[in-house]
């Protein structure tokens, strides 16, 4: 690799009064650990376990001093791997990039060549945009697909449905014909729900004039849950016969106050959908799918940019839930 030297970056480090604080900085290249393939990181994203990252006794960090940023997107600029070139469009995530790997808040990233994924139809931008986010909003759609859920099965319910995951969910399964209804706290998100596709628009579930039952009304032939709890497990009651929840969040809680009832009287299926451990292949096979088949229609409704130098602000907001869509971070002369 390049030798270089002052790397602009925002680095976390522990502080005995104010717990973990976020700050911009020029590190070494020895900083950053070796890797096969170097980046010119262009853009980032806030996502919630970025917050998470660099909350005091959250358990996702694995030590300080930590660059945060679970997604990294950019170009290359060196590689000993035959798979990567200089100048090609990358994106690297999951593993432990962020959490206990350098992140994407700095000029330069380097990983081993199967955490990083070669882009062929998609802008680093438009990568960006998407993220882990959309990466599992895609995941949570490929689940309903492979357990025999059709687009004429009946409404398929997102939960959380303005966040990273949510939104983008809605905008997938719309495009693919399903009948969406998507979840929301958030007040004033009716038109962008809609715009995403989103057949109706209701409020957070469980409502204050719904009762937690082992069995409820059945009504959806699906749900993406973002957000666990009280919510997943009301979703869960009211699914139908044979229905499917693909769950990928705890934004609400990690607790899940449900009964058995609906596994074993409707022939729920319950499936996790886990972004940080999968294998490299089946994450390069899935970022074809978005190039392609679940190519986001309307990543220009859900998305804001922001300086890496704005990013503590924005992490304090997403954490108090005041984040709707996508935030993209721009990286390259941010700092």
């Amino acid at each position: 690799m390049a030798v270089m030297t002052g790397i602009n970056a925002l680095v976390a480090h522990e502080d005995a009064e104010r717990g973990v604080v976020l700050r911009p900085e020029v590190v070494d290249e020895s900083f950053l650990p070796d890797g096969d393939v170097e980046i010119a990181v262009e853009y980032s994203g806030v996502n919630y376990k970025d917050a998470l990252a660099v909350t005091p006794k959250a358990g996702v960090a694995r030590s300080y001093p930590l660059i945060p940023g679970i997604d990294v997107v950019g170009t290359v600029s060196a590689s000993s791997s035959p798979d990567f070139a200089v100048g090609d469009t990358v994106i690297a995530h999951g593993q432990d990039i962020g959490t206990g790997r350098h992140g994407g808040y700095a000029e330069v990233a380097r990983y081993p060549a199967d955490y990083v994924v070669k882009l062929d139809d998609l802008s680093a931008a438009d990568a960006a945009a998407i993220g882990t986010a959309g990466f599992t909003a895609a995941m949570s759609v490929n689940a309903l697909s492979r357990h025999g859920v059709a687009p004429g099965d009946g409404p398929v319910l997102v939960t959380g449905a303005t966040g990273g995951v949510g939104s983008i969910a809605v905008d997938l399964l719309a495009g693919l014909g399903y009948e969406v209804v998507a979840s929301t706290g958030k007040i004033g998100a009716q038109d962008l729900l809609s715009g995403l596709g989103a057949a109706e628009v209701i409020e957070r579930i469980p409502g204050p004039d719904d009762k937690m039952r082992a069995l409820g009304r059945a009504q959806w032939a699906a749900v993406v849950d973002c957000v666990g709890g009280k919510t997943l497990a009301y979703a869960l009651s009211t699914l139908k016969y044979a229905g499917v929840a693909a769950i990928s969040g705890l934004a609400g809680s990690a607790d899940l106050p449900a009964t058995v009832h609906p596994f074993i009287l409707r022939g729920v299926t319950l499936v996790g959908i886990d972004s940080v451990l999968l294998p490299i292949e089946s994450r390069r096979a899935v970022w074809h799918q978005i190039e392609s088949e679940l190519r986001p229609r309307h990543l220009d409704l859900i998305t804001a940019d922001v300086s890496v130098l704005e990013v503590p602000e924005v992490l304090r907001t997403i954490l108090a839930g005041g984040v709707t869509g996508r935030t993209r971070v721009v990286v390259r002369n941010g700092f």
